[in-house]
């Protein structure tokens, strides 16, 4: 189910975002669907990251070397 919602943004904005859709080639709700969609994929992607440093940490692991050192 598709619902609608309306945003406002500063001319500047709105601008920039019709030279990305001309070039993109995209409608501008696809453009910002797919804006969205990438925000809230690294939102999920660093509250995940944050729980799993907690835990990671209890375990030693501190650094990313760490974590390849584990896995390798």
């Amino acid at each position: 189910m598709r619902e609608t919602i309306s945003i406002s943004v500063p001319e500047e904005i709105k601008n920039e975002l019709d030279e990305a859709v001309r070039e993109e080639g995209l409608s501008r709700s696809d453009l910002v669907r797919q804006a969205l969609r990438e925000f809230l994929f690294i939102r999920r992607f660093r509250k995940l990251r944050s729980s799993m440093m907690v835990r990671g940490q209890a375990h030693g692991v501190f650094t990313d070397e760490d974590v390849f050192d584990q896995v390798s």
